[in-house]
């Protein structure tokens, strides 16, 4: 039998496997916003899975993909939401705001991801989780409401933190789609068909909309695309996962929130980014809100 502290000491890896992926997700906006000071929106993105799929190729090798007819359909469906549609939205939501209103705006997802468990999945929302829920609600409209008048944020605006939470939505879409797949396969087979074939879609748009895409940039900004794509999207991908297979689903939710609070940091600490209080009250209760549906047992879709 294994003593207590062998008991205590074995979810050590995969907690650190976890909180390391939700860090490296806080990440993505500052170095995307550093992308974005040369590169237009739908280059950075389309360079970012470029990496991103390069990453995943070591590992697409351990078996070979059993998707039936009709799986691919929905393949198709989650690549669409989770790569041309939701990172399109999301960084033009970037472009338009600052890192720190809309890392705190993605701190919403949780919330959301809760919503469409109860309305597509069946499950019930207790006293606590409306009330969790209204606190969300509360606090994005507080960042959006704060964009116009908190000093220190001319560069936030309405429309982009309205875009970044309405990318949640097409989160939630991919999120729900992916789902259904790894019941049958491994979340490594379908995240890779998912973002490869998303990519591959995500090209052919640019290339229609803007022609070939320039590869003449500084390399500052090609470190900012190769972090996104290889830390902040393929690492945390294999993190998350290999971390999800040895917690408890309701216990990793916890770390998700990390994304916010890093990026909220970095773009207050690096960028010189100003949060006015109705700010900090938002996120703070998004962050709240997010933290109670990941911790609390039957308030959120797994």
């Amino acid at each position: 039998m294994r003593t207590e502290s062998e008991r205590i000491s074995l979810p050590v890896l995969p907690i650190l496997a976890l909180a390391t992926a939700g860090c490296l997700w806080g990440t993505g906006f500052y170095f995307g916003k550093i992308a974005l000071s040369e590169m237009p929106v739908a280059t950075m993105v389309l360079f970012r899975f470029a990496f991103a799929c390069l990453g995943l190729v070591p590992f697409m090798f351990f078996e070979r993909p059993r998707f039936g007819g009709s799986e691919w359909g929905w393949v198709f469906a989650a690549a669409v939401f989770g790569v041309p549609v939701q990172y399109l939205v999301q960084f033009k939501g970037l472009s338009l705001t600052t890192v720190s209103h809309a890392s705190l705006m993605v701190g919403a997802l949780p919330m959301l991801l809760a919503v469409a468990a109860v309305l597509f999945s069946g499950e019930r929302l207790h006293v606590g989780g409306w009330l969790a829920l209204a606190a969300s609600t509360v606090g994005a409209a507080l960042i959006a409401l704060s964009s116009e008048g908190a000093s220190g944020t001319a560069n936030a605006s309405i429309r982009g933190d309205s875009l970044v939470v309405l990318s949640m939505f097409a989160a939630i879409g991919w999120i729900l789609i992916s789902k259904r797949l790894m019941r049958d396969h491994s979340p490594v087979m379908v995240t890779g068909f998912v973002y490869w074939l998303g990519t591959l879609l995500l090209a052919v748009v640019v290339g229609t909309a803007s022609g070939i895409p320039s590869l003449h940039y500084s390399h500052r900004v090609w470190v900012a695309v190769a972090e996104q794509g290889l830390l902040a999207t393929a690492s945390t991908t294999l993190l998350w996962n290999w971390g999800l297979k040895r917690v408890p689903a309701s216990q990793a939710g916890i770390f998700v929130n990390l994304e916010p609070l890093i990026g909220a940091i970095l773009g207050v600490s690096l960028l010189h980014e100003t949060l006015g209080i109705a700010a900090v009250a938002g996120g703070l209760l998004i962050i709240g809100g997010a933290v109670y549906f990941s911790l609390k047992p039957g308030t959120r879709s797994e």
